[in-house]
């Protein structure tokens, strides 16, 4: 297909993000938090219980490990050639899962989040619930993509915004939220599939699916709120005040107010992550590869988000690097 800009299909999947540090970074500095590095990122080392860390996995995905017990959230480690970040985006680039990438580091899953139905957030995730038989948490149409790759409907449970889930020693709220929109206005593959489709084949057949984000809250840890994309339905946001906000870099201005209406809705966290500003679809490997524009557009992230909540401290994450919040 011809060349086309890159952004007029998936600026919406990235947010503008402001980033603090765990350790706390000081006022005015932006680069990678100094976070312990995942040596065992692959295999990980036994765990205290009550032991809570954070591994982002580039995108907006992430590896949390709560005692015993690990929670993914859009876990996309493939990072497949789509063309996206070359100008010639092939919306028929087959879904093909790297499982040379992926078994080295799912060593297990309790639970997956899943923030919606594109490529870059879904199209690894059966793979990992077949793996690890992980109970996937997603939209109806995740529910039936689901049931498209051979899932049983027993590991499947889909929710809309609302509920809030108890795992024992953490919870987990869904929150309704919205996915951003390109310089036209649109979202990429817009859409919902509501009965099983046949089994995807290429990234347009993974719609967007409607777009979800998630409050986890650990007991006697922090409270964290992920998005995946770079809108927000902030009447959504009363009272959950989280501790760490995961935010989506906005890609484009077609979304009005994103930050300011997103951050006072969570009541200003103490710490803002930037999430989906890097160069996904290269090898999962620090420091992070980030485009030019992008660069440029976190950049302003960041100031904003300093200008808007001051008190908020900013953490630029690197990939598979342990943060405790």
């Amino acid at each position: 297909m011809p060349s086309l800009d890159r952004r007029r299909f998936l600026r919406d999947a990235a947010a503008t993000t402001a980033l603090v540090s765990a350790g706390g970074l000081a006022a005015g500095v932006a680069t990678p938090a100094q976070a312990a590095p995942s040596t065992a990122a692959a295999t990980p080392t036994a765990r205290r219980k009550g032991a809570v860390s954070f591994r982002w996995w580039g995108t907006a995905g992430w590896r949390v490990d709560i005692g015993d017990r690990t929670v993914l959230v859009d876990p996309f480690l493939s990072r497949i050639d789509t063309g996206l970040f070359t100008g010639a985006f092939n919306t028929d680039t087959a879904l093909t899962v790297r499982t040379d990438v992926i078994d080295p580091r799912v060593d297990r899953a309790t639970t997956v989040l899943v923030t919606h139905t594109h490529w870059d957030h879904f199209m690894d995730v059966p793979y990992i619930a077949k793996r690890t038989g992980a109970r996937v948490f997603g939209t109806l149409t995740a529910y039936h993509l689901g049931l498209a790759y051979g899932l049983p409907s027993t590991q499947l449970s889909a929710v809309k915004g609302g509920e809030v889930l108890d795992f024992g020693d953490h919870s987990v709220e869904v929150v309704g939220s919205l996915h951003s929109r390109n310089p036209s206005y649109s979202v990429a593959f817009p859409g919902v599939r509501v009965s099983p489709p046949p089994q995807p084949a290429t990234i347009a057949d993974l719609p967007e699916g409607d777009t979800l984000g998630y409050l986890l809250r650990v007991d006697g840890g922090p409270s964290v709120y992920f998005t995946g994309a770079s809108d927000v339905a902030e009447r959504n946001l009363t009272g959950l005040a989280p501790d760490v906000a995961m935010v989506a870099m906005q890609n484009a201005t077609t979304t009005g107010d994103y930050l300011p209406r997103l951050l006072a809705g969570l009541d200003y966290p103490k710490v803002v992550v930037p999430v989906h500003y890097d160069n996904f679809e290269t090898a999962l490997q620090n420091p992070p590869p980030v485009a030019p524009t992008d660069r440029t557009r976190l950049n302003e992230m960041i100031a904003a988000v300093r200008r808007i909540s001051p008190r908020s401290r900013v953490l630029v994450p690197e990939y598979e690097t342990a943060y405790h919040f």
